[in-house]
């Protein structure tokens, strides 16, 4: 009895769950809404951020010598490096937003904004949308998306899917 009611219970939960539809959430990366770890001044400075997720995870902003990431931290407080920075070694800044692709309030994918500068004219900047595969169990970039019309779009295509593909090479 206790079988079939547990199979009636996952079952009910896996009609509901692929019933579901795909959402997107924003949360701020606004060091005023997030919560300092740490922040230094001294030299170029850095800076250590925990923002609001979405479902329980947290994305960390990190910033040193000039240069931001984030690491996503799970509802059990395990963190994963995304590690932006190695994608591409210039000054950078993430966006002021996260997009939190989630299905049944359970995110799967977030999509972040990553603007580096030129380094010949710091002046100048490209604008990236970074796709990270998010869970439990682990986090890595999947996609990166050069700016183009229907970059936004594109970047949620690529977010929707993540989880079918692998982690992205830095030298992809």
């Amino acid at each position: 009895m206790k079988t079939i009611l547990l199979a009636v219970v996952l079952t009910i939960i896996a009609i509901s769950t692929a019933g579901a539809q795909v959402t997107g959430t924003y949360t701020s990366t606004d060091s005023k809404k997030c919560r300092t770890i740490r922040a230094t001044a001294s030299g170029a400075g850095s800076y250590v951020g925990e923002c609001a997720g979405v479902g329980g995870f947290k994305a960390r902003v990190i910033e040193g010598d000039l240069r931001q990431t984030i690491d996503i931290v799970t509802p059990a407080g395990k963190r994963f490096e995304l590690n932006f920075w190695s994608f591409y070694p210039g000054f950078s800044a993430v966006g002021e937003k996260i997009e939190w692709r989630s299905k049944g309030g359970v995110p799967f994918a977030i999509i972040v904004r990553y603007n580096v500068a030129d380094p010949e004219d710091s002046q100048k900047s490209t604008s990236y949308l970074m796709v990270a595969k998010i869970g439990k169990a682990g986090a890595c970039v999947t996609d990166v998306v050069e700016p183009s019309t229907g970059q936004n779009a594109r970047a949620r295509e690529l977010g929707d899917t993540a989880g079918a593909r692998g982690c992205k090479a830095v030298n992809e």
